[in-house]
C-alpha cells in the first residue's frame, strides 16, 4: 500500500508524526508531500528533526503569497506528484492551504482522500481555516474526527459515510514528546524565567494579524499584563507589526519577544506557563490537555469542549476583557485524559480500506 501525505505548517508536522510512525512500523510506503506553507528553519526543519519524522520526499518551497495564489501553486504540484507515484490513498491534515490543495488534487484525480482533524468548525466563514475544513471535508472518503461534536458538525452537512471517532492525535504527540521536553529543553534557563512567573503568548491567525486594531488591542493588552509575556513571534505577525507601526508596543519590558521554537521548546513553556493567550487551535488543545488556563485571542473557537470543561476563555481582542481573563484565572473541570491511540486506531481504518 503507497500512501501520499500531504503537510505545509507546524500543527500538521505534530499530527504527523505519531501517524507516519505507525505506517512505516506496518511496512506502509508512505510518502511525505511538504508543500512549504512554513519554510522558516525553527518552524520547518527543527519540527521535522524534533518529532522524528522522515525527511520529506518532496519539498515543493511554495512559500508565502494570496490565498489564492499560494493554494493554486500548490495544487499544481500535488497533482503531479499524484500523477508520478500513483498513491492508493491521500492524507491531509487539519484546515491550511496545503490541506485544500492536497484535498482537491486527489479528488479531482479520483484517488481516495482521507482527513485527519475532519468535522471542527467554528462557524465563522470569514476565516480561510474554516473554508478549507468545509470543503476538504466534502471531498474525503475517510473522515477522522477528533471528537463526537466533530462528527455531529459532519452530520449536520449530511456527511456519514466514513466518518469514524478516533480521538485526538494531537494528544498521542504530547504524551509521548512531553516526557521528553522535560529532558531535551532548557528553554526556561535560555530566556531565564521560572514556571508560572510567566504568561505565553501566540498571536497567528490572520484575522488578528491582518487587522490593525485587533492586533493594536491584543499588544497593548500584553504590555498591560502583571507578569512577563513570553512571546515567540510568528514571521507574519512580525511582519505586520512592522507594516502598521506597532513596534513600540513590544518595547515595553513586560514583553519578551522571542524567536519562533520548536516543539519541544513549545511543550516547555506551555506547561509551565501561569496562563496561555493565544489564537491557535493546536495551542488550546495543548493548554487544556496540560491543565493550564488558556485565554483564546478569538471571538469563537472549533474546541468548544476546552470552553464547556472551563479551562478556555474566549476573549478576542477586547483590551478589558483580555486583562479581566487573566486577573481572573480560573481551573476548569479536573478531566483525566487516557490515552487512545488515535494514531493506532486511524492505521486500523486505513489498511481495511
Amino acid at each position: 500500500m503507497k500512501i501520499l501525505t500531504v503537510v505545509g505548517a507546524r500543527p500538521q508536522f505534530i499530527k504527523l508524526a505519531p501517524l507516519s510512525k505507525i505506517l512505516r512500523e506496518n511496512g506502509i510506503n508512505e510518502i511525505i508531500v511538504h508543500t512549504g506553507q512554513h519554510y522558516d528553519e525553527n518552524m520547518n526543519d527543527l519540527f521535522f528533526k524534533e518529532l522524528e519524522i522522515p525527511e520529506p520526499d518532496y519539498n515543493l518551497g511554495i512559500g508565502s503569497g494570496s490565498h489564492g495564489e499560494q493554494t493554486g501553486r500548490m495544487l499544481v504540484e500535488i497533482e503531479k506528484i499524484i500523477l508520478k507515484e500513483n498513491p492508493d490513498l491521500v492524507i491531509v491534515y487539519g484546515d491550511t492551504n496545503s490541506t485544500l490543495a492536497g484535498a482537491l488534487a486527489a479528488s479531482k484525480l479520483h484517488v481516495k482522500l482521507a482527513h485527519v482533524e475532519a468535522g471542527l468548525r467554528s462557524f465563522n466563514k470569514r476565516m480561510p481555516e474554516e473554508i478549507n475544513r468545509v470543503l476538504t471535508d466534502h471531498v474525503s472518503d475517510i473522515l477522522f474526527c477528533p471528537t463526537q461534536t466533530a462528527v455531529e458538525n459532519l452530520k449536520n452537512e449530511g456527511i456519514t459515510n466514513g466518518v469514524y471517532l478516533v480521538g485526538d492525535v494531537m494528544f498521542d504527540a504530547l504524551l509521548h514528546f512531553s516526557k521528553i521536553s522535560d529532558i531535551k529543553s532548557n528553554i526556561l534557563e535560555r530566556l531565564n524565567i521560572k514556571p508560572k512567573e510567566y504568561y505565553l503568548a501566540t498571536i497567528h491567525r490572520a484575522e488578528n494579524t491582518d487587522n490593525y486594531e485587533r492586533l493594536k488591542n491584543i499588544l497593548t493588552a500584553f504590555s498591560k499584563l502583571d507578569e512577563m509575556v513570553v512571546f515567540p513571534i510568528h514571521p507574519r505577525t512580525r511582519k505586520m507589526i512592522n507594516y502598521y507601526g506597532l513596534d513600540d508596543l513590544l518595547e515595553n519590558n513586560n514583553v519578551k519577544v522571542i524567536d519562533p521554537v520548536g516543539y519541544l521548546d513549545m511543550l516547555k513553556l506551555e506547561k509551565n506557563a501561569k496562563a496561555i493567550l493565544t489564537d491557535s487551535g493546536g495551542v488550546q488543545k495543548e493548554a487544556f490537555w496540560l491543565k493550564v488556563p488558556c485565554i483564546t485571542l478569538r471571538d469563537e473557537t472549533e474546541w468548544i469542549e476546552t470552553v464547556n470543561l472551563g479551562w478556555n476563555r474566549l476573549v478576542g481582542s477586547n483590551v478589558e476583557k483580555i486583562l479581566e481573563a487573566v486577573r481572573d484565572l480560573k481551573f476548569g473541570t479536573d478531566v483525566d485524559f487516557d490515552n487512545d491511540f488515535s494514531a493506532k486506531k486511524m492505521y486500523e481504518i486505513i489498511k481495511k480500506f
